[in-house]
């Protein structure tokens, strides 16, 4: 065995054998654990299934205000270190780095892995949601299904995907750029914890924060790949209408999802093989142009003037809210409304915190990867504001769309019946002719295949970065390939014990230890930038 020796946080990596470079207990323990998980719930999916409902439960009403006031913490730390100039300034490298992709290349690679799936099953979804029912409708504020809720679904809707969401990627991506780049750490999430705990983090402490964020990595990485599979289903259904891709219900069956996930997973490990250079980059240019062309699309042919009206006014019903919204938690089941609020509140904003959580070591250490030679304030611009500004406009020239045929009673409740990810299609079957509703789904298939593929494959690339102590070059194939199985397994029997609802409780579950992580990773990031950089 070796020690690679980077600053005062040494990680040890094997350097003979099958897990030559790689350190063997992060590299290992994390496939025992979902290879176990696996198992069980192989074993007795129906009772597994109940088993993480239940334990899902539990989470949120014991955890529930933790997720709320956590977030909001990152949020006003990565907001206040952009704003100060003497953090703002700091420079993600040494003296002299210049950042390695353009801004375009950068702007695309980080909207892709970061949010590419959810914009694209959310971007219809989230506002219909939200405008059938939303806090204020359940407190008589607004009208379900009427136009004076519009305002008050995109206020919501814009919580789950603005500045709060992306400040769970900004600390890690902030705190491992400056760390490893500035201070030459290794690129893993153990090392943004090295300002508080100092050399500790070289031995089994290190290990097992490594060791959380893959797992967490690899439960919200199938999260996000579920819901794309599934609305992938939906989009083949829509295009060729074979009945064997939906059930009587119209949701996506079983061994459609299965082999869309075969699909996606080969074609991420080809990517993932061939490095960011090459297919991970090209990949999200793609996806950035094929994004554009669909935004375009709705602004030309969708409600835009509806869609522009509810952009102005979203932002600032969105920065009025957000105090508020990012500190309330309902807890008080007595009424009926409050029971309401609780449970709307654990099914919307705590799932997303979880989720955004879970995705957070996966995206932030690839954010931090690809944003070396950045400052601080440029990265919470292209990494926080501008992805919430893109978010917004999808919800609001696509999400608009279909509102708008709500109240015209055009859609007469199509959209918000279907299922979730079928309502993008079911929007574009009611606004064109059958011909060009076939055409332009095939572009959002399209383009939903290169997203899934960018964010498995980003997630393999980082799984294999935490194993080796911070070696971005390990991408051997065996171990890409094996990593791939593991994660389309773990996918597949979770589809099967409950389909997305195991899915979201095996996620929720998982984020909550990492969430203590990020919470130390913020206090020693602050440390580091503040107090470290006066001295």
């Amino acid at each position: 065995m070796q020690r690679s020796q980077h600053n005062d946080v040494s990680i040890t990596t094997e350097k003979t054998g099958f897990y030559r470079g790689f350190n063997l207990a992060v590299a290992a323990i994390p496939k025992v654990f979902i290879v176990a998980l696996i198992l069980w719930v192989g074993a007795s999916p129906e009772r597994a299934g109940e088993q993480l409902l239940s334990m899902q439960n539990w989470s949120i009403s014991s955890f529930g205000g933790w997720y709320i006031y956590v977030t909001a913490f990152f949020t006003v730390t990565c907001v206040a270190l952009a704003i100060w100039p003497r953090t703002g300034a700091v420079v993600l490298g040494r003296v002299g780095d210049t950042p390695e992709f353009s801004m375009f290349t950068w702007l695309s690679m980080m909207f892709g892995a970061g949010i590419g799936i959810g914009m694209l099953t959310y971007s219809t979804a989230e506002p219909i949601f939200h405008f059938a029912a939303n806090p204020d409708t359940i407190r008589g504020i607004s009208t379900p299904l009427d136009a004076d809720n519009v305002r008050n679904a995109y206020k919501w809707a814009l919580l789950h995907y603005g500045l709060t969401p992306w400040a769970c990627y900004g600390v890690i991506g902030i705190s491992l750029g400056y760390l490893s780049y500035a201070r030459g750490l290794p690129l893993t999430i153990r090392s943004g914890l090295q300002p508080l705990f100092g050399s500790a983090m070289s031995g089994w402490a290190g290990n097992l924060v490594d060791i959380a964020a893959i797992l967490a990595t690899l439960i919200g990485l199938g999260v996000t790949i579920g819901y794309g599979v599934s609305q992938f289903a939906s989009g083949i259904f829509n295009i060729s209408g074979l009945q064997w891709i939906v059930d009587d219900a119209g949701k996506p069956t079983l061994v459609a999802q299965v082999v869309g996930l075969a699909v996606i997973v080969s074609a991420s490990c080809v990517s993932a093989m061939s490095g960011l250079q090459r297919g991970i980059k090209w990949l999200s240019n793609i996806n950035m142009g094929l994004s554009i062309f669909l935004i375009l699309f709705f602004v030309l042919f969708g409600a835009s003037a509806f869609a522009l009206k509810s952009f102005g006014f979203a932002i600032w019903d969105y920065l009025l809210a957000l105090p508020s919204m990012s500190t309330t938690v309902w807890n008080s089941p007595e009424t009926e409304v409050g029971a309401a609020l609780r449970d709307w509140q654990g099914a919307w904003n705590i799932f997303y915190w979880a989720w955004w959580i879970a995705f957070a070591p996966f995206v932030g250490l690839f954010l931090a990867r690809v944003s070396k030679g950045r400052t601080v304030r440029e990265y919470v611009l292209g990494a926080m504001i501008i992805p919430s500004l893109i978010c917004l406009t999808w919800f609001t020239f696509i999400g608009a769309t279909a509102i708008d045929l709500e109240l015209k009673g055009i859609a007469q409740g199509a959209i918000v019946n279907a299922d979730i990810s079928a309502q993008l299609f079911t929007t574009i079957n009611l606004m064109l002719s059958p011909e060009m509703a076939v055409a332009l789904s095939v572009v959002v298939v399209t383009l939903l295949l290169t997203f899934l593929i960018t964010s498995a494959d980003s997630g393999i690339l980082i799984i294999n970065t935490l194993a080796s102590g911070g070696d971005q070059s390990q991408k051997r194939g065996i171990h890409v390939v094996i990593w791939g199985l593991i994660f389309a397994l773990l996918v597949g029997v979770l589809l099967a014990a409950g389909g997305m609802d195991a899915l979201r409780s095996a996620m929720i579950i998982g984020a909550l230890p990492f969430s203590l992580v990020m919470a130390l990773m913020t206090v020693s990031m602050i440390k580091a930038l503040v107090f470290d950089r006066q001295e």
